[in-house]
């Protein structure tokens, strides 16, 4: 059996906050948002006091890494898991300040009612979420953290109650107050993980923790880890990438970190994320997860957010020993990859890829991921002096829409970086596109793949996506008017069924049939209106021949075009919707495949 790589370890309460105001326990959850609800930590509260279980929490003790000068670092440990439970004990116990999930700061202030505690009442209310009534109270003691503070006078305060309660019995009293005190004193399991521990089996270990609480991700330990690290500036970086996400969603918050965050203001960073005031994209706001994603690939060439936790923690991936130089050239790199992700002039640009090809709104993205590579791809080039700028974007928009169209990472997404990061970094982009194309790109995958991927019936189909994105790329206009397929998409236009949904049900067809995409189109609300919902094709489209351009019947044949409507429509019934479905998934592949090859 090998040599267990953990301990079961048990601290009180009290230690454990000692040890996070020494600095040996990092949680730099306190400064990131804290998403419990306020309800979650009185219960929290009532749990301790009870005497209930609630549960462990997991640290890690970063492998000592040996200096220049030969002497050992010895590494902080890490909050891996429990972050909302110990954020909860210091701000409700030790009066610690929190970042809310709105980046408000503040406190969650936890009242405590005596009487309740001595009549024994298993539903009484002991501990509440502090309110103005709770202030005014001469009952309740409002906020518990002032029982635990250095300077608490127990007899003071038992004295001035009793003054204020007269029914409340002194002794009783003070047994109360001792036992709320106790809380500090109450057990908290520990999970130790060594730290001679495999970084492959932590990492696995914190993607299997499922607690009760917030889940974790990836990205979630690595700032953790980055957050802990003062020495190379890991502190400030994280509130880089923590910010930088949350511009992204609300750009009035600048003011807020200006105002604040007095110290990381006087950095370099508070300048370099000012464009996002006045920042309205909303196709692409990246995420911390994110960030450290594009940032770790384009500098690092690596994919695996397991391999950055190694990294910054200094392991050699050939000796796999743990080095200091590894840990400072990891810093420099990912610092200068983050500097490049948040850049304006290069987020811009690359949205500006991005749009250009179609994907003007969010409704067209399903790929998160697949908009991270891109990004990196794009990062990557601009570096590069072998790729002319005027090439840079063609080749960016190829392989986002080559990967969304693909599927490329959909499933096990960070073994597809991985691979595709380290040909890149090998034969460069050009060369790794078109190596792809030829591998995925066939006959059958135009004419077969992609016509099957629209028989699916949600509007979230990535080959559908990709199908709107190719008619704003062309210009196209929407089903039996002159706007333009992309207003509608962003001003909120119908998608219509063209063999409308109860004429095909009084038809006999269900929901996997008339909801395929491939009868679907975008519509102009009030001719939606007009057309109805129980008409045949054959009876709406020769009435709608008087809606475009005054009858005219080329106008129409045009339109439908645009929309890779089969001109028989005009002609067809209920029984014809098998053929039109096929039909019509034809076109709109091959509008896709001409989209593709044009961009």
């Amino acid at each position: 059996m090998d040599k267990q790589k953990y301990n079961n370890l048990t601290y009180t309460i009290g230690q454990i906050i000692g040890l996070i105001e020494a600095n040996d326990i990092a949680i730099p959850e306190i400064q990131r948002p804290f998403v419990w609800r306020r309800s979650q930590v009185r219960d929290l509260m009532d749990s301790l006091y009870k005497g209930y279980p609630t549960g462990y929490i997991i640290i890690w003790k970063n492998p000592a890494i040996k200096l220049k000068d030969g002497t050992i670092s010895q590494g902080k440990k890490v909050l891996i898991d429990g972050q909302q439970r110990i954020t909860a004990l210091m701000t409700a116990i030790a009066g610690r300040n929190i970042v809310f999930n709105d980046y408000s700061e503040g406190r969650v202030k936890i009242a405590f009612d005596p009487f309740a505690a001595l009549s024994g009442d298993p539903d009484a209310e002991i501990f509440a979420v502090q309110t103005p009534a709770h202030i005014k109270s001469k009952r309740w003691i409002p906020d518990i953290a002032d029982v635990f503070r250095n300077d608490f006078s127990s007899f003071k305060f038992i004295n001035q109650y009793v003054q204020d309660n007269p029914d409340m019995d002194m002794e009783a009293l003070h047994s109360i107050i001792e036992s709320l005190k106790n809380l500090q004193h109450c057990n908290l399991g520990v999970i130790e993980l060594d730290a001679e521990l495999d970084i492959d089996i932590v990492t696995d270990i914190f993607i299997r923790i499922n607690s009760k609480g917030t889940a974790l991700s990836q990205g979630d330990f690595v700032m953790s880890i980055i957050a802990a690290d003062e020495a190379h500036g890991g502190n400030t970086l994280r509130k880089v990438i923590d910010y930088f996400s949350h511009l992204c969603k609300d750009g009035t918050f600048y003011n807020r970190i200006k105002e604040k965050d007095l110290e990381f203001a006087k950095t370099e960073y508070l300048n370099k994320l000012e464009w996002l005031k006045d920042d309205k994209e909303t196709v692409y706001d990246p995420d911390c997860d994110d960030v450290l994603r594009v940032a770790f690939m384009h500098r690092c060439k690596r994919a695996k957010l397991a391999d950055l936790v190694a990294m910054l923690s200094g392991r050699d991936f050939d000796t796999r020993e743990f080095k200091e130089e590894i840990v400072s050239s990891t810093y420099e790199l990912l610092t200068e990859g983050v500097k490049n992700v948040i850049d304006g002039y290069n987020f811009s640009q690359f949205m500006l890829a991005i749009r250009s090809a179609g994907f003007i709104s969010n409704k067209l993205v399903n790929s998160v991921m697949a908009i991270n590579f891109a990004y990196s791809v794009y990062l990557i080039l601009k570096e590069s002096s072998k790729v002319p700028a005027d090439k840079i974007k063609s080749l960016v928009q190829k392989w986002y829409v080559l990967s969304v169209l693909t599927g490329r990472y959909s499933a096990s997404p960070e073994t597809a970086f991985a691979k595709d990061i380290r040909l890149i970094g090998e034969q460069g982009v050009h060369k790794t596109l078109k190596d792809i194309e030829d591998a995925v790109l066939s006959d059958n995958f135009w004419s077969v793949q992609l016509s099957q991927n629209l028989t699916y019936v949600s509007t979230v189909n990535p080959t559908y996506q990709v199908f709107l994105a190719a008619q704003v790329f062309f210009r196209k206009e929407s089903l039996l008017s002159h706007i333009p397929v992309s207003e509608l998409i962003t001003l909120g236009g119908d998608i219509h069924h063209i063999f409308p949904k109860q004429y095909l049900i009084d038809n006999g067809f269900d929901k996997s049939m008339y909801n395929q995409v491939a009868n679907y189109t975008y519509l102009d609300t009030p001719v939606n209106i007009l057309i109805g919902g129980k008409k045949a094709p054959k009876a709406y489209f020769n009435e709608a021949i008087g809606i475009m351009a005054n009858g005219d019947e080329n106008s129409l044949d045009s339109n439908l075009a645009d929309n890779c409507i089969p001109m028989g429509v005009v002609h067809m019934e209920a029984n014809d919707f098998m053929s039109f479905l096929e039909q019509r998934r034809a076109l709109m592949t091959d509008l896709i495949k001409k989209y593709y090859y044009s961009l």
